[in-house]
């Protein structure tokens, strides 16, 4: 079986980056941080016992009760993921596709990646017959398949799987006796809280399931790494802990005081965190939304984005049009769109998608206005899209659609 390479991605310090709320830092986190700058010792390898204790109090919250023991931090999720990566051992299989840092990890450490196909209705979870299939071939040819990563509020889709998916996706991997490690970054950003069900692998497979957050996403800036992991409450998952603890002091990833202290803060969610969060996730679901339907108007695809900020675009219904301006595959595309909307518009290869195939991912942040100011005044609108900043944004990032889409018209043989 043909591992995926990395060939026409581009270098990975090249790749795109993560989605920001493009709101200013709060208050709160930011003078925790700077409290913390003054410290004269930095954070042990792992996190503090307060910084632990936060995260316990975080999943608790949600239903996965866990001791400090049984959790770990790290200066982002990048480092955590490629530490979880060399504790496990083994080859790595992902959804097609997925977030752009994933595969990069397992490939540092030498091992084999598999994207596995995703099911019509969401991204973030492989088919489960597509995971058996794919996991029995890898073995056949001598491969040892080890880790499922997967994502229940998926970037770059922005979907959520159904339970009865997740469910299936979770039970073909015990199955094939794979270790789960469940990306919830963005777990507290559904658009539609009250009518979007989302369960977490660990819920359904307490032995087997580690779940990683990534602060630097609903929470802290991108200017405070900080990621955190819970592992199994099983004598495999003590062993996993440590094995990744170590791999993470080897590396010397350990957190800066000020992200942690910021870490913290926000891991405890205090009303003025847990406020911001939500006035920004109606913010940017609304946006998401406007910019979707400016996609679908000019005839190309998208599915309804339900969590996170940004909206995963196949604009295979525009090839016609878009070959007539040089654009052939997702990184002309990415080029193209990035240039005519000022903003990243990392193409679908990135994410492990096929080069060929014409997708994108668009992230709403950079719609929200150009200066803080006008990101601030966004998140306080009654109506965010009748902010004139806003209504200017979308009116360009529609206007670049409307092209397309009329060159597409100009195109089509007479009926």
């Amino acid at each position: 079986m043909r591992r995926t390479d990395t060939e026409g991605r581009g270098p990975v310090r090249y790749g795109p980056p993560a989605p920001e709320s493009g709101l200013p830092v709060l208050p709160g986190p930011a003078s925790a941080a700077a409290s913390a700058a003054a410290r004269p010792h930095g954070e042990p390898p792992g996190g503090s016992p307060a910084l632990l204790d936060a995260a316990s109090g975080y999943w608790s919250r949600r239903g996965l009760p866990v001791e400090r023991d049984h959790v770990a931090a790290a200066p982002g999720a990048p480092p955590l993921l490629l530490a979880l990566t060399a504790a496990l051992g083994g080859d790595v299989l992902l959804p097609r596709p997925c977030p752009a840092w994933w595969a990069p990890q397992a490939r540092l450490l030498g091992h084999g990646v598999y994207h596995v196909p995703t099911p019509a209705e969401c991204g973030g979870v492989p088919d489960p017959y597509a995971l058996l299939e794919t996991v029995r071939r890898v073995r056949a040819e001598g491969g040892r398949p080890r880790l499922l990563v997967l994502s229940v509020a998926d970037d770059p889709t922005a979907t959520v799987p159904p339970p009865e998916v997740l469910h299936e996706a979770v039970e073909a991997a015990a199955d094939e006796g794979l270790h789960v490690v469940s990306d919830e970054t963005w777990r507290d950003t559904l658009h539609r809280p009250h009518d979007t069900v989302l369960v977490g692998p660990a819920e359904m497979d307490h032995e087997r399931v580690t779940v990683v957050c990534d602060l630097a996403g609903p929470f802290l800036p991108a200017a405070l790494p900080a990621a955190v992991a819970r592992f199994p409450d099983t004598p495999l998952g003590a062993v996993l802990r440590a094995r990744t603890l170590d791999v993470l002091t080897a590396l010397g990833a350990t957190l800066a005081a000020p992200a942690a202290a910021a870490a913290t803060y926000a891991l405890g969610e205090p009303d003025d965190v847990t406020e911001r969060l939500t006035a920004a996730v109606r913010l940017h679901a609304r946006v998401a939304e406007a910019a979707r339907h400016a996609v679908l108007a000019a005839g190309a695809l998208a599915r309804p984005p339900r969590a996170g900020r940004h909206l995963y675009a196949d604009l295979g219904p525009l090839r016609s049009a878009l070959a007539a301006r040089g654009v052939g595959d997702a990184q002309d595309l990415e080029d193209f769109l990035g240039e005519r909307l000022g903003m990243p518009t990392p193409g679908g290869h990135r994410f492990g998608d096929d080069i060929d195939a014409l997708r994108v991912r668009l992230s709403t942040g950079p719609l929200l206005g150009a200066t803080p100011e006008e990101r601030l005044a966004s998140l306080g609108a009654p109506d965010p899209l009748e902010s004139p900043h806003v209504q200017r944004a979308l009116n360009m990032f529609g206007s670049a659609f409307d092209d397309l889409r009329a060159e597409a018209q100009r195109m089509e043989p007479p009926r």
